[in-house]
């Protein structure tokens, strides 16, 4: 692999193959250096749709040919199959284009044949025969590569195939140096292209052929991720499984735009719900303390219309954060009276953690001055010793 910091990318063409989080990774890095970055894939990642809609790069859904490499000063393709791979290699070289790629392949969980992992062999020829193969579910932590426990750093660097969510801390194998596969059944909020059935039977069906299988979760695995799910498929298809804990972004992503969840006098409970699930207003008002919403963004204006119209002091205050612990963090306040208009305003969206109760108010907050809707325009840690 070329270090960025080793190569003067600034102003010149870069080709990234792949539209998956390795790719996200390695283009957010790319941007960083002042490179022209243009992706070719079928399909984005959430992450890459994001950044194509903000026009930080372009995008292609051909097959890279000789003719896309004519003007291309670094090729980067690290989500192919070793015969792609090699493909896209010959190609740089006849066009004197560096290459690098192959240290970690993603492939698309609905596209994997038997002769693709066959051809990815990696660690598994490290392995006796009779080797048995295991699922460890990691929690990957709320978003930062070094969010991450020590012992699931550990589990990842070990791991043969890495199936993983769309929010898992992912680029994390570059660092490791690792070859593992990486398979990515990613959901987005109404779209979810790989089934949890799916899921539970690629992990299965990996462990059987003897590979040591790490399911990588953004958050924890068992809160709002499936995790429980998982592990009962793998214990009842006789599999063994473990699981690595890891920190809920129920409760971090409110720390990164500085709310306690908790408050001595303020607070002294906090009860966490999912967005995609209906709660009964009446129940949520007569709740004292912090209410907690993961994955709610789509019915913030219904949930704040709901819980005002059931009794909640509209003045109560809210805070939004979104994609806690990235370069992209964002967080606004406001109340459940303005909060909906403020976050349109504002153009804050998934992924976010939505927090409401009196803790909203109870840390200085680093806004923007000349911002009087009072929008954090990034992560406020990076001024607090945090980051």
């Amino acid at each position: 692999m070329t270090p960025l910091h080793a190569m003067d990318l600034a102003g010149k063409p870069v080709l990234v193959v792949g539209g998956g989080p390795i790719s996200a990774a390695r283009v957010a890095a790319l941007l960083t250096t002042g490179a022209t970055v243009r992706v070719h894939a079928p399909t984005l990642c959430e992450d890459l749709r994001d950044l194509y809609a903000s026009d930080a790069i372009a995008w292609n859904t051909a097959a890279v040919t000789a003719a896309d490499l004519a003007d291309v000063w670094l090729v980067s393709a690290d989500e192919q199959h070793p015969a792609e791979t090699e493909r896209l290699r010959a190609l740089a070289t006849a066009t004197k284009a560096w290459f690098e790629g192959g240290d970690a392949r993603t492939y698309d969980a609905a596209t994997i044949d038997d002769a693709v992992i066959e051809a990815n062999v990696t660690l598994r020829e490290l392995r006796p025969e009779s080797s048995t193969g295991k699922v460890v579910l990691v929690g990957g932590g709320p978003g930062a590569d070094d969010l991450i426990t020590v012992r699931g750093r550990r589990e990842l660097a070990r791991a043969d195939v890495v199936v993983t969510d769309r929010l898992a801390p992912v680029g994390l194998l570059r660092s490791l140096g690792s070859t593992a596969e990486v398979v990515d059944v990613g959901k987005t909020p109404y779209r979810h292209p790989v089934p949890q059935h799916e899921i539970n039977q690629i992990l299965i069906d990996r462990a059987r052929r003897g590979q040591y299988v790490v399911r990588l979760k953004g958050g924890d695995p068992f809160v709002l991720g499936r995790g429980g799910e998982e592990w009962i498929a793998c214990r009842e298809a006789g599999v063994e499984v473990e699981v690595v804990p890891g920190v809920s972004s129920a409760f971090a992503a409110p720390l990164a735009g500085l709310v306690p969840v908790t408050h001595r006098g303020v607070a002294a409970g906090v009860l966490m719900i999912s967005g995609h699930d209906e709660v009964s207003p009446d129940v949520l008002v007569q709740w004292p303390h912090t209410i907690v919403v993961l994955m709610g963004m789509g019915r913030l204006p219904e949930l704040a219309a709901s819980l005002v119209r059931a009794g909640k002091d509209p003045a109560t205050p809210v805070a939004v954060v979104h994609k806690a612990y990235s370069p992209q963090q964002r967080s606004v306040r406001g109340t459940l009276d303005t909060i909906t208009e403020q976050v349109l305003t504002q153009q804050i969206s998934n992924p976010a953690v939505i927090v409401i109760g009196d803790v909203v108010g109870q840390l200085a907050y680093p806004t923007d001055p000349t911002d009087p809707d009072g929008a954090d325009p990034g992560n406020p840690h990076a001024a607090n010793g945090f980051s």
